[in-house]
């Protein structure tokens, strides 16, 4: 028998967790899907997964004295997890970090030939059964901004320098990386947006990105630029993006991630003919929660172990800041 108690905190819908099944014997594994569950669980927790990135519980149901020393998050953004306790607290937090790189930048590289090839026209041609010939433009020598450097950015940043793109990056600090041609300090975003054909969020949420994007953001974006989200969806204004989406500042708009979720049925940005909407899904590839449930199993034997565990937070920044 073991004394480590491993608890799951899932939505009330959601299939457990693959793989911890592989820990029977190591550990006692339990699930919490309601408050009254976890508020049970959390008083003989010592390693809590979080699987719902966006609950509020914790701050609901959080104990005195609780005794959990590490709280893992399968999703790469942390803030729902950023509760007082844990944040001013020595326990470890760590993430999913890598597990969603690529299949983001896919998404982001598919969504950038959407506009430069303009499959929005296409589709609207098809429709109308009209045969109309025109030029398109080329993801080749164009220009793109990745607004938050971190893992995912540089996977994406790879991915369009790959097509030739000039890719540039932002930062809490700037740097130089081989993934991109220049990494800027975030504060340098105003003066680098009015070259950007394309831009593209990839940062986590922080009180420096909550909002970050807004109608004084949008106007400093070159005319005709598109905007791809695949942040967190509060770093954008979704009231501001709609104004210069509708007045022609920009090209089109691929968003995957919105300040209220899911996007209620009946919100304009539905109807917008150059936007793409998707269900929070960029990263979710076939075989994704496997991975994170391996990615898990793998960082508990180093717990275990004694070794350092892989993607540790920084609570102060809100994101592995190791990269």
């Amino acid at each position: 028998m073991t004394d480590t108690t491993i608890t799951v905190l899932l939505a009330e819908d959601e299939p457990a967790l693959p793989g911890l099944e592989t820990l029977e014997g190591l550990a006692r594994v339990q699930e919490a899907r309601t408050p009254a569950q976890l508020e049970d669980a959390l008083s003989k927790t010592d390693i809590l997964v979080v699987t719902d990135f966006r609950t509020d519980l914790l701050a609901e149901v959080w104990p005195e004295n609780c005794p959990v020393r590490w709280v893992h998050a399968t999703s790469a953004g942390v803030d729902a997890l950023m509760i007082d306790p844990i944040k001013h607290s020595e326990i470890v937090v760590t993430n999913a970090r890598g597990i969603f790189d690529h299949g983001i930048a896919e998404y982001v590289l598919g969504a950038l030939l959407m506009f430069a090839k303009d499959s929005f026209g296409n589709l609207a041609l098809q429709a109308q059964h009209r045969w109309q010939h025109r030029e398109t433009r080329m993801l080749h020598g164009a220009n793109a901004l990745v607004v938050g450097a971190g893992s995912i950015g540089r996977e994406v940043a790879t991915l369009l320098r790959a097509m030739g793109m000039q890719v540039v990056g932002t930062a809490r600090n700037a740097r130089q990386d081989s993934a991109f041609h220049r990494v800027h300090r975030q504060q340098d975003l105003p003066a680098l947006l009015g070259d950007a054909d394309y831009v593209v969020i990839t940062a986590p949420l922080t009180p420096d990105t909550d909002g970050l994007f807004n109608d004084a953001t949008f106007r400093q974006m070159k005319p005709g630029a598109a905007l791809v989200n695949v942040g967190r969806g509060p770093i954008v204004r979704t009231a501001a993006l709609l104004r210069a989406l509708q007045q022609g500042r920009l090209a089109g708009a691929a968003l995957d991630v919105f300040e209220e979720e899911p996007l209620p049925p009946h919100h304009p940005l539905w109807d917008q003919p150059n936007v793409m909407i998707s269900a929070h899904m960029a990263g979710d590839f076939i075989g994704w929660r496997q991975a994170l449930g391996q990615q898990f199993v793998d960082n508990f034997h180093r717990w275990r172990r004694g070794q350092p565990l892989d993607n540790p937070v920084s609570k102060e920044h809100g994101y592995v800041s190791n990269a």
